[in-house]
């Protein structure tokens, strides 16, 4: 296993999701969220500040709250993607609002990317995930074994030149 060039990670049958949305979209999310209710119901849902309470609040669907993103929730959601701990993401973010938090933005989407997260940016990419057969399947996803990556440089470096 520390010598092959993927691992493999289950996502389980129930999901965990976490929702974030920038302010321009929130409701925006909120409506897709109850649009979308009776899927949601059955996963674990999280989001940073104010729009997980939004959506708990006007949904009465349970959702854990992370901070808010400029002041760190998008580093939380981050840093619970890397150890496993959510497993889809639904971010409707502004493309034409300048956020001050863009790096931290920037690395999330990042951090999905490298763990092989699915996330959707927009209405149409969530319809399509949240319809998905794979809501009700497990899946196996695929990321790069960075173990494997990190002993070959070291190996690279610690050669005498």
């Amino acid at each position: 296993m520390l010598l092959d060039d993927f691992i493999y990670f289950k996502i389980g049958k129930k999901k965990s999701i976490a929702l974030i949305a920038h302010d321009g979209k929130k409701q925006e999310l909120v409506q897709w969220t109850e649009k979308n209710k009776e899927i949601l119901k059955n996963h674990f849902l999280c989001g940073t500040g104010t729009t997980a309470r939004l959506i708990s609040d006007q949904t009465g669907l349970p959702v854990k709250g992370y901070n808010s993103g400029p002041l760190g929730g998008d580093q939380q959601i981050g840093s619970r993607i890397v150890e496993g701990n959510i497993d889809f993401v639904i971010f409707f973010w502004d493309p034409l609002e300048s956020q001050p938090h863009d790096p931290d933005v920037k690395a999330l989407l990042r951090i999905a990317a490298v763990y092989d997260i699915p996330i959707a940016n927009n209405e149409a990419t969530a319809d399509f995930l949240i319809t998905s057969k794979y809501m009700d399947e497990e899946y196996d996803r695929k990321v790069e074994n960075f173990n494997k990556n990190m002993l070959s440089r070291i190996e690279k470096f610690s050669q005498p030149e």
